[in-house]
């Protein structure tokens, strides 16, 4: 007997497209076979499109901040806005601050995720102060407990390292067999420009774009991958943002180094243009990197196309835009350098992606399932329980209905955030129907889930191999 049947099930995998039942025990795929019966429950996925829970491997959750400043989403309200879009697994950040133990950061990061996250979550590590300690006793010991990614910075002053600091981290990774995400941007070009731009009284949001120019990205992108080499490691550079950065990374491939890419939805549908909307409203869209202009959207668009990138994260970053401690930090409209930086994406990053990447042409199903599931579930050890549909694999499946069209409105979301950068977007695609480890927890735009029923998942060292590109 088993606990769901999901009949006539049209299934797209990173490689395959196949009808046949699906039979799930325990919170298992068991079966995968035509005609299966004998359940306590039947969908039929008839008129649906079958694809795998997505792997959100870069969002931002109830992250601790510098005094004054908040995230709107915990791990409840993030996860539930994750599941009705079609996400069952999330890969937030236990970010150690400057002066604290990493390992306490993960401890108080386990408690904030307790008894709220909706669908199953992972944690990167943040890296932010990499000590003696921390580099040979902490760092290590964590990556063997199943925290096997972390993350480090070349800018903003509390979490940057310096060259010899990554450089320590990075053998560390390559001994542990770890994976490192590094934010690329060179800080002391940020600074040098934000110190002229301010200097001239040219402090709205809109130059934010202008203090972090193509050129600081690239600069950092090529030095990362330098010091990659060097160490001879794996490296993922997270948010690429534009065609400058492609061109350092996909030189890098072609050189047979293993640079694996990351990009995001803010570098596909949204300009610096819109850092220029009246009224401070441009604070809406300060993320690091900026988004860019239409060249290099078109260029993000050709990497994924190529396979340059690997993987599709959303970075939801949750700020409140009418908030003291969001992005009009204490009731005011601050300087570009001190609005909080980034925006939200979890629900929404699926259907932009399906709708003007799968509905449009510009990549297959099986490139959106890889960028989106099974890519990020490899490069982060959580493989193959996550990321396909696969026997002994978690039931994380999501039904779409392919030619559903929304338009996207904050008030229909389900996190915690004020706004939506991508409000009035119209897609077509969405998924209907989120199963979690076999449990409906999305349908119909419903969340239909509980607080407390995600699971933590260890992950396992990463699969990094030529099929990820």
């Amino acid at each position: 007997m088993f606990d769901l049947i999901i009949k006539n099930a049209d299934i797209a995998t990173a490689s395959e497209r196949y009808t046949c039942d699906i039979g799930i025990q325990d919170g298992r795929i068991t079966t995968l076979a035509q005609g299966l019966e004998g359940a306590r429950e039947t969908v039929d996925a008839s008129g649906y499109l079958v694809l795998p829970g997505g792997v959100d491997a870069h969002c931002h959750l109830d992250q601790p901040m510098p005094e004054g400043v908040r995230m709107a989403d915990d791990f409840l309200s993030g996860t539930r806005s994750a599941a009705c879009g079609g996400t069952t697994t999330v890969i937030p950040f236990a970010a150690q601050e400057k002066g604290q133990s990493l390992r306490a950061a993960v401890d108080d990061y386990h408690q904030r995720a307790h008894g709220k996250a909706a669908i199953d979550y992972a944690f990167h590590l943040i890296v932010a102060d990499a000590t003696p300690h921390v580099l040979e006793h902490e760092l290590p010991e964590l990556v063997r407990e199943g925290y096997t990614s972390f993350k480090i910075y070349m800018t903003y002053d509390d979490l940057k390292l310096s060259d010899l600091e990554i450089l320590k981290a990075l053998d560390v990774a390559r001994r542990e067999g770890a994976l490192v995400m590094i934010h690329a941007e060179s800080a002391d070009c940020i600074t040098w420009l934000t110190e002229k731009l301010s200097a001239a009284g040219q402090t709205d949001p809109r130059y934010h774009a202008v203090s972090r120019p193509s050129a600081v990205e690239r600069e950092a992108t090529h030095r990362a991958i330098t010091l990659s080499e060097l160490v001879d490691v794996p490296i993922l550079i997270v948010h690429v943002s534009g065609r400058e950065a492609i061109a350092q990374i996909h030189w890098a491939q072609g050189q047979g180094l293993k640079i694996y890419a990351e990009t995001c939805p803010q570098y596909l549908f949204l300009t610096q243009d819109h850092l220029d909307e009246p009224h401070f409203h441009g604070a809406k869209f300060v993320c690091s990197p900026p988004p860019r202009d239409k060249d290099n959207q078109q260029a993000v668009w050709n990497g994924l196309e190529k396979n340059i990138f690997s993987i599709f994260s959303s970075d939801h970053a949750p700020f409140n835009f009418e908030d003291p401690c969001g992005k009009k930090l204490a009731g005011q409209e601050p300087d570009f350098q001190y609005i909080p930086n980034g925006i939200p994406g979890l629900e929404t990053r699926l259907p932009l992606l399906f709708s003007g990447g799968v509905n449009e042409g510009r990549i297959n199903v099986h490139q959106f399932v890889a960028l989106t599931a099974t890519n990020p579930a490899k490069l982060y050890g959580l493989y193959p329980r996550k990321g396909s549909i696969v026997i002994g694999g978690d039931a994380d499946l999501v039904l779409w209905k392919t030619d559903q069209r929304v338009t996207i409105r904050n008030e229909a979301l389900h996190h915690a955030v004020d706004y939506t950068p991508y409000e009035g977007t119209i897609v077509q695609g969405w998924p209907m129907m989120t199963f979690s480890r076999g449990k409906l927890v999305s349908k119909d735009f419903r969340f239909v889930g509980e607080a407390g029923a995600g699971q933590f998942m260890s992950c396992q060292n990463p699969t990094l191999d030529g099929r990820l590109r």
